[in-house]
C-alpha cells in the first residue's frame, strides 16, 4: 500500500511555477529521495505533502487516503528552516515539542533522553539552545521530529550543517528507521548521500520532474562508461582515443568514455596504455555517479552557452547556470 500519492500536482506562485504536475508514490519501509539544486521546487513539494499549502491543481493522498489534517499524528516533519525556542534547555523543549505530538510529559522525557543518548549529545540535555553548535541544534530538531514515532518522516535537507562524522551518524539512524519499517522522504542537494540511502528517487530542475524510479534501475540503465584511475608518473595515456572527457586531480583522474559498442575492450585497452606510462595503484570501471546522470538529464534541456559543462554548484544559480555568458 502506498503511503504518500501526489498525482499531478502544480502550484504557481504569481507567475512562477514552483511545481509542475509531479506524481510520485513512496511505499512503507523505503527511503525516497527528493533531488535538485535549490529552487527547484523540492521544499515547496513536501509543502503540500502535509498541507502547509494546498496544490492548485491535483491531489495528495496519505496512508491510502485522500489529506484531512488528522493524519498529521502519524508523521514527522524536519523543515528546511530550524525552529528551536533558543531560551529553553534541551530537554524542556523537546518535551514541550512531544507534548504538542499528543505525548505525555513522562513519555517525551524517556524518549528524549534516549534518543539524546541515542545521537551522542546527553551532555547537552541541561543546556540552553543558544548555547549549542549548528550541529548540535540540528540534532536536537532531528530528535523532535521523532519523538512521537511517526510512520512517515519527513525531511528537508536533514545533513544540512553537519559535519562528516554527524553526517554518517544521521544517515545510519535513518537506515535503521527504514529497517524499522518507516517510510521516509528527504530532500538534498547532495547526491551522493542519496546514493548510499535511497531506494527510490524524484529529479527536479525548475519545477519539472526530470527523472524518477528506482535507484538501481535508473543506475543500471546508463552505460559503465566511467574510470577512476589513481596513479603515479606519466600522465600521458589520457591521450588515448577512447577518451571523450577527463577530470585530473592530483594523481587521480575520473574518465568518460566515448560511447561505444566495445566499451570493456576500450577499457582494457586503456588501462594497458596507463601500465606502460605510470604506476597505477586503483582502476575501476563505473556506473555514471548520481549527479552526473542529473547533470545530463538537465543539459538535455537547458541551452549550454560556449559548451559549458554544467555541475551541480552552477545549477544552484537562479538562473541555472547555463544561460550566461
Amino acid at each position: 500500500m502506498p503511503i504518500v500519492q501526489l498525482n499531478h500536482i502544480r502550484k504557481v506562485y504569481d507567475t512562477k511555477v514552483a511545481v509542475a504536475d509531479l506524481s510520485f508514490t513512496i511505499e512503507l519501509g523505503t527511503m525516497f529521495g527528493l533531488l535538485g539544486p535549490n529552487g527547484s521546487g523540492k521544499t515547496s513539494s513536501i509543502r503540500m505533502m502535509i498541507g502547509i499549502t494546498v496544490p492548485d491543481s491535483g491531489s495528495v493522498s496519505l496512508f491510502d487516503r485522500p489529506f484531512t489534517r488528522k493524519v498529521l499524528a502519524r508523521v514527522g516533519y524536519l523543515p528546511e528552516e530550524r525552529g528551536l525556542y533558543k531560551k529553553m534547555n534541551v530537554l524542556d523543549q523537546l518535551v514541550f515539542l512531544g507534548q504538542l505530538h499528543g505525548l505525555s510529559a513522562s513519555v517525551a522525557t524517556a524518549r528524549a533522553r534516549r534518543w539524546c543518548e541515542r545521537l551522542h549529545i546527553a551532555e547537552a540535555i541541561p543546556k540552553k539552545t543558544e548555547d549549542l553548535s549548528k550541529g548540535m541544534q540540528q540534532k536536537i530538531q532531528f530528535i523532535a521530529t521523532l519523538l512521537h514515532e511517526p510512520d512517515l518522516i519527513l525531511m528537508d535537507e536533514p545533513f544540512s550543517g553537519l559535519d562528516p562524522v554527524n553526517a554518517v551518524l544521521l544517515m545510519d539512524t535513518l537506515a535503521e528507521l527504514r529497517r524499522e519499517g518507516k517510510a521516509i522522504l528527504f530532500s538534498t542537494h547532495r547526491m551522493d548521500q542519496v546514493e548510499k540511502l535511497c531506494d527510490n528517487i524524484a529529479l527536479l530542475h525548475r519545477g519539472q520532474l526530470i527523472l524518477s524510479g528506482s535507484m538501481r534501475e535508473i543506475k543500471s540503465s546508463y552505460s559503465r562508461n566511467r574510470v577512476l584511475i589513481h596513479f603515479e608518473g606519466d600522465d600521458s595515456f589520457l591521450r588515448h582515443p577512447s577518451i571523450e572527457s577527463h577530470k585530473l586531480y592530483n594523481g587521480n583522474v575520473e574518465i568518460k568514455l566515448r560511447a561505444s559498442a566495445t566499451l570493456a575492450e576500450d577499457a582494457q585497452s586503456l588501462l594497458a596504455q596507463a601500465i606502460r606510462h605510470a604506476r597505477i595503484t586503483r582502476f575501476e570501471v563505473m556506473e555514471p555517479t548520481l549527479e552526473e546522470i542529473f547533470i545530463e538529464k538537465v543539459q538535455e534541456t537547458l541551452p549550454i552557452k560556449n559548451g559549458r559543462e554544467l555541475s551541480m554548484a552552477m545549477l544552484d544559480q537562479p538562473n541555472g547556470g547555463a544561460l550566461d555568458a
